[in-house]
């Protein structure tokens, strides 16, 4: 046992002190309400047992599963590599080849609960699209690795959120470690961290995106501007989009989860607002240098042509370039987001399931051969 690496079940809260740094106090924010409270309180299709694991003045989430099929695609492997797959193979636009990719995924997810693929600790797991890693060394990974390994043998050991762009050493440290890497999805990242970005195409689209939101007669409002009163439309934008219209596997944010990011700065809230109603929200935080938004929704039921979505990514680019990070636009509309100067890269989960008897770790091997094999080349190939 590696005495620097403490872990710390949610019933022991009260024994962990939080480290004084930026990262520290950010997890204390985020993170006490939803082990106190229960994270189901804040996300409602979330079931899962919240710890927290500390290596020198790194804090970590760890999420605790033993089945729960049903839950969000950010604690279920079965959700995201089955029911979430499923309901994506409408984007290769080919009928015949969408209804035998769909049936091949039914007899995949049988054999995947037969093995317990949801029995699986979660390691840096925010419960969000997208885990931004602290500045965490190989060495420090590692560790973690094998301590939550010891302390539990019965669970495959899952990184989410790794990709070569940000963590190309820390996934050939857990590699060497005997870590399987099985791909998620096609991300995008753009580097407002540099002066220029893109071309002039791209540099073109972004200044008229952003001249859309004054002639269409929007206001760029910030958190300091949004009201107790907004939390409920906030909640709604964001289940618009990120439900309504792509999936009910995301996370489902209760307005206890806005109003908690809004009070405790976990989120930096920003708003479209026109004759006094909010149309477009986004929820963005940064860490190491990287800056993502989890929260991200706009009134579908207005005209495409308003330019919401349009809008609403210009301001995040925007806001994206006065900070000086680097900004993980995570996966979905690649094409839109190329355009302006996004580059692709594949993320991947690091998972650790060599002591586990091999009944257990063969739907964790498949994945890592179909996924590699078949399904990168064609996120490649459609620009997925």
């Amino acid at each position: 046992m590696n005495e620097r690496v403490r872990l710390y079940e949610h019933e022991q809260l009260d024994r962990l002190t939080w480290p004084e740094t930026e990262d520290g106090r950010y997890a204390q924010a985020y993170l006490e309400p939803l082990m106190r409270e229960g994270a189901g309180r804040y996300i409602r299709n979330v079931r899962t047992k919240l710890n927290v694991l500390q290596i020198d003045d790194l804090v970590l989430p760890l999420t605790v599963n033993a089945g729960e099929y049903d839950n969000a695609y950010v604690c279920s492997p079965y959700t995201h590599y089955i029911r979430y797959a499923k309901q994506e193979l409408a984007l290769l636009n080919r009928p015949l080849t969408e209804k035998a990719l769909a049936a091949v995924l039914d007899v995949l997810g049988w054999g995947m609960t037969k093995s317990q693929i949801n029995r699986a600790v979660h390691v840096n797991n925010w419960l969000l699209s997208t885990n931004l890693f602290p500045s965490i060394s190989e060495e420090q990974a590692v560790a973690v690795l094998q301590q939550v390994r010891s302390a539990y043998p019965d669970h495959a050991i899952v990184f989410r959120s790794l990709c070569p762009t940000l963590h190309a050493p820390i996934l050939s440290a857990l590699r060497a470690e005997g870590c399987k890497l099985v791909p998620s999805r096609q991300i995008y990242m753009y580097r407002s961290d540099k002066k220029a970005v893109g071309n002039a195409k791209s540099r073109w689209l972004l200044k008229r995106d952003l001249q859309l939101v004054q002639r269409n007669g929007y206001e760029f409002v910030s958190a300091a501007e949004l009201t107790e009163e907004d939390i409920p439309r906030i909640a709604q934008l964001y289940a618009m989009l990120y439900l309504d219209k792509y999936s009910y596997d995301n996370p489902q944010f209760d307005e206890s989860f806005i109003r908690m990011a809004k009070q405790t700065g976990a989120l930096t809230l920003y708003g479209l607002r026109k004759d006094g109603r909010l149309d477009a929200v986004m929820g963005y935080f940064c860490r190491n240098g990287v800056m993502t938004t989890p929260l991200f929704g706009y009134d579908t039921s207005l005209p495409q042509s308003t330019g919401l979505y349009r809008m609403l990514s210009a301001c995040l680019l925007r806001q994206a370039h006065e900070n000086g990070q680097l900004l993980h636009e995570s996966a979905g509309a690649a094409q839109f987001k190329r355009n302006r100067g996004a580059v692709a890269d594949m993320e991947y989960s690091a998972v650790y399931d060599k002591h586990l008897p091999p009944s257990r770790r063969w739907c964790w091997t498949l994945l890592e051969r179909l996924l590699n094999g078949i399904g990168v080349p064609i996120m490649r190939k459609l620009k997925l």
